[in-house]
């Protein structure tokens, strides 16, 4: 069994930055491709980005792509979300998932932390 815990959401100003963390407990962290969604009030929960196990493929959403970036610490069982020029539009609730396909769709995703509130204010 893996827990993700996420920390580093906030609230910021539009073209601001903030740094996302998911710290997992558990022994199979390495071995999980782990992925960033957000879910903002009344849509469906969207991908944002995943990294592989090697950390050697990444993958964004169009929609933050050039803005953020995935990246993980397999010593320190971490997985990172780097926000940079946030716009209002990306104001959400920011979850961190594990699984063991490299998709987009949540429904491949096994386990998932309770989620971060970014807000981004205009």
């Amino acid at each position: 069994q893996v827990q993700l815990v996420e920390s580093g959401g906030g609230l910021v100003q539009a073209g601001g930055s903030l740094r996302l963390a998911c710290a997992a407990s558990g022994r199979t962290f390495s071995s999980l491709i782990m992925g960033w969604f957000r879910q903002a009030p009344g849509k469906e929960r969207e991908f944002v980005a995943r990294i592989s196990r090697s950390i050697t493929d990444t993958a964004v959403a169009d929609s933050v792509k050039g803005r953020f970036t995935i990246s993980r610490d397999n010593a320190k069982n971490t997985v990172y979300l780097q926000m940079n020029s946030l716009k209002p539009e990306d104001t959400a609730v920011y979850y961190c998932a594990g699984g063991r396909l490299a998709v987009t769709a949540p429904s491949a995703y096994n386990y998932w932390g309770h989620g971060t509130q970014v807000t981004v204010s205009s």
